[in-house]
């Protein structure tokens, strides 16, 4: 079956237990500005950049070295007519072994085209995870949103 919900994928020369650790490392890849626990099952953790936009997530998910999932439980989108756009939504990493590589898979089930922010949010996605994400796996070192 065939989702709009938005997705992207990389590999990586690191361990599944590697590329786990480093999602669950929130603020070395998505921001700084990240209040709460990002490591924890049933732990809730706040996003927030500037005065644009604020979310909290909800772990709802942690298996080591295969998935971790985030349930929207708030959303703040300010750049939008409907501020909440993202509750409700949940963010799913996805990892797998595949020869001798790590396969991650993300997908934001919920964050779908007819969203108003979906290009501008698909778009951040694109850079946090294929960038940020990717490089805090295979340098040590990701491109997070700098604490103000």
């Amino acid at each position: 079956m065939k989702t709009s919900d938005y997705t992207t994928s990389f590999t990586v020369d690191q361990t599944p237990e590697e590329v786990f650790d480093a999602i669950n490392n929130v603020r070395g890849w998505w921001s700084e500005e990240i209040d709460g626990s990002t490591d924890e099952l049933c732990a809730e953790f706040t996003f927030h950049y500037k005065n644009v936009h604020r979310t909290t997530q909800k772990i709802t998910e942690l298996a080591p070295g295969k998935k971790a999932v985030w349930h929207v439980v708030e959303s703040h989108i300010n750049f939008v007519e409907e501020k909440t756009e993202w509750k409700g939504t949940d963010i799913v990493f996805e990892i797998a072994k595949k020869d001798d590589k790590t396969e991650l898979r993300f997908t934001h089930v919920g964050l779908v085209p007819a969203f108003e922010c979906y290009g501008d949010c698909s778009g951040a996605w694109g850079f946090y995870i294929n960038d940020s994400l990717r490089s805090l796996i295979t340098t040590g070192k990701g491109q997070p949103n700098r604490k103000e």
